[in-house]
């Protein structure tokens, strides 16, 4: 599929797809035989993750070490899924910080609607 047809079935823009294919975090895209990127499902599997990733706050650094990482095979599997563990110890951390945050809008709320 065509840049444009990933962008729009990714939800990522085409300028944010080149980028991610310079700094490393998705591999040289195939190529058709005039030239154009040539995007595969596997392509978007891939950039769904990607967009998991930076979604729940990876840093973009980190989000290419895995690339990095998952390219080099197999053997990696394991410093990748420490990668993935400590990220999701970072998620976790930041919803609690985010239910606390919650909590002090609802009673805020009451308080303005004369419920407190």
């Amino acid at each position: 599929m065509t840049i444009q047809e990933a962008a729009q079935r990714s939800g990522l823009s085409a300028h944010t797809l080149r980028y991610y294919e310079r700094i490393g975090l998705i591999h040289s895209v195939g190529r058709n035989h005039s030239g154009h990127r040539d995007y595969a499902e596997e392509d978007l599997q891939w950039l769904d993750f990607l967009t998991k990733l930076r979604t729940t706050g990876m840093p973009i650094a980190d989000m290419c070490r895995y690339a990095e990482l998952r390219r080099m095979g197999e053997h990696t599997s394991g410093e990748r899924l420490a990668m993935l563990e400590l990220h999701r110890e970072r998620v976790r951390a930041r919803i609690a910080e985010l239910s606390q945050d919650m909590k002090v809008l609802d009673y805020k709320i009451d308080v303005y609607k004369g419920r407190v």
